[in-house]
């Protein structure tokens, strides 16, 4: 896996582009010179757990022949400040799913994503208390 990241302008607004073309702007906080021209990094890492679990979620209920109509992920952290960085000490998620699907099976497939499948969930896991809920319809 590679991607390649480069500035486009003269100050935090950068493109990542992956093997296969697709871009993403990424750009600073307002507070240290960024123009909100793009997700800054730690907003990326969110979106990363959202997705990673959303795409788990999506095959296993596929699989289980359950119809969804509509879904969505609001994906929220909270970071504690450690020296100059900061880490997420929380990230909650919360899943919303229209359609065809038994509430039994989708609490299942997110528990299967975020304790087995998601690399991202794993990766986070040493620093940050994961906790989800699901709406369904």
């Amino acid at each position: 896996m590679k991607i390649a990241i480069k500035r486009i302008d003269n100050d935090f607004n950068m493109e990542a582009v992956n093997e296969e073309g697709n871009t993403l702007l990424m750009d600073g906080a307002k507070d240290i010179g960024g123009k909100g021209k793009g997700m800054r990094p730690m907003q990326l890492l969110l979106s990363a757990i959202g997705g990673c679990s959303a795409i788990d979620v999506i095959l296993i209920l596929k699989k289980q022949k359950q119809i969804i109509d509509s879904f969505e992920i609001e994906v929220e952290g909270a970071r504690e400040k450690i020296d100059d960085y900061s880490l997420f000490r929380t990230i909650k998620l919360h899943f919303k799913i229209k359609g065809k699907v038994d509430m039994i099976k989708a609490e299942r497939a997110i528990q299967l994503s975020l304790e087995k499948y998601c690399s991202v969930s794993k990766t986070l896991e040493p620093t940050a208390k994961i906790s989800y809920k699901v709406t369904v319809n």
